[in-house]
């Protein structure tokens, strides 16, 4: 079973990774992949239901998380709210401008999460860059620096949180020792990209014609919607710390919140002006096919771990190589390739507290290797998905021009880690 079901997802994602190629959408694999994996692993054991339903709670936090986010940020565009950042950026300097987004998405990323930084960037780079190709390299970057400012933060990435919430870590030990290695590997790829950038100027979208343009919002309501959106998105992390529940019960609070809002701002204008500006015209405005790519890859992946492969893989690497830093290594690599959280969680399950215990060696390097090592493929992430269908990022483009400086970054990194701990 176990070889059926690594073939299976290895025809999967090679299809997903030759979407242009072959002319068929990402989620087209991603689902038919899911559903033979799924089909493959019940026929063998005969019984998926518990696993099914643990798999599809997991599944529907994340979706409902991106989908919230996503909503959030559409109706601060649509408000045009995002223009309280871009007026306040001067700079005409394209290497200036791409410093900028990676540091503000590094520090971000640790106070919001890495996904939901990087569809707020996105956001901020569509406004700012008219050129796709810009927007491509900048997405890039948005990509390394929200993996890598996740790294660091017990709330800014889901594997980092696990860690934390399991013991493994404390919160001010694993920002002490992880803050300048994870910094490492975005600053490497960032000089590289910005070096391709020199003298080059920044050049702005053109003027959008919209038909919601003949009812333009006021200087009120962008601010307002601005910090009230990017304001709800910050308190999620607080949310979820105070009350212990998961992220995505703070987003559809936020949602429903900025829902009222918006309802409230808008109350004394008639329907055709306000109807773009709504939560249901910015629900009908998300990128769906997105989500749906989201879903098949994340049911398609639990199979490897309910199956137990990627538990094998993690006692296999133990027992030939031995080495912490060198399987640690290759985990990071992996999770290039296998989403990092069902990786740590076979980590976790592997190496106990008694033996290893909080903040050891094993447990800090895991939270840098797991969380920037997704940057490597784009696929490796859910900044990195979400990033591809925001702006319909190619697998071999990104693999090609981006995946090369995240890796190196990533050694970098890891090198400076070992080093100094």
């Amino acid at each position: 079973m176990e070889a059926l079901l690594i073939t299976t997802f290895v025809v999967a994602y090679a299809a997903i990774a030759l979407e242009h190629p072959l002319k068929i959408n990402k989620s087209v694999p991603a689902l038919i992949g899911a559903g033979l994996l799924w089909t493959i692993y019940a026929l063998y054991t005969g019984h998926v239901d518990t696993q099914l339903e643990e798999t599809l709670s997991a599944t529907a936090q994340i979706v409902f998380f991106l989908m919230g986010a996503m909503t959030i940020v559409e109706v601060v565009d649509a408000h045009d709210g995002f223009d309280v950042i871009t007026e306040k950026i001067r700079t005409t300097h394209m290497s200036t401008l791409l410093w900028l987004f990676g540091l503000v998405t590094y520090f971000l990323s640790a106070v919001l999460d890495n996904l939901t930084t990087t569809i707020v960037m996105m956001a901020v780079s569509r406004k700012l860059l008219g050129q796709r190709e810009d927007r491509l390299y900048f997405a890039g970057i948005i990509i390394i620096a929200a993996n890598a400012g996740g790294a660091w933060s017990p709330i800014g990435d889901v594997t980092t949180t696990m860690l934390w919430i399991g013991g493994q870590i404390t919160a001010l030990v694993i920002i002490k020792d992880v803050i300048l290695p994870s910094m490492i590997s975005l600053l490497v790829p960032l000089l590289v990209v910005s070096y391709q950038f020199r003298g080059k100027v920044v050049t702005g979208p053109a003027k959008s014609d919209d038909n919601h343009r003949k009812f333009p919002t006021t200087a009120f309501e962008r601010n307002f919607m601005f910090y009230a959106g990017i304001g709800l998105l910050c308190l999620v992390p607080v949310f979820k710390t105070a009350t212990h529940l998961p992220p995505f019960m703070g987003i559809l609070f936020a949602l429903g919140i900025l829902w009222l809002v918006g309802e409230l701002v808008h109350r004394n204008k008639d329907e055709e002006e306000k109807h773009h500006l709504t939560l249901g015209a910015a629900l009908q405005r998300i990128d769906m096919s997105s989500l749906v790519f989201f879903i098949g890859i994340l049911l398609a992946v639990a199979t490897l771990e309910h199956s137990h492969i990627l538990t094998d893989l993690a006692h296999w690497l133990d027992r030939t190589i031995g080495n912490q830093a060198i399987i640690v290594s290759i985990f990071g690599l992996v999770s290039a390739v296998i989403d990092n959280v069902p990786l740590v969680a076979a980590s976790i399950g592997m190496y106990k507290l008694d033996e290893f215990p909080t903040n050891s060696f094993l447990w800090e390097y895991l939270a840098y290797a797991a969380g920037t090592g997704g940057s490597i493929l784009i696929i490796g992430s859910a900044a990195g998905v979400a990033a591809m269908g925001i702006e319909k990022i190619e697998f071999f483009w990104y693999l090609k021009k981006i995946s090369p400086l995240a890796l190196i970054g990533f050694v970098c990194g890891a090198l400076s880690f070992i080093l100094i701990f």
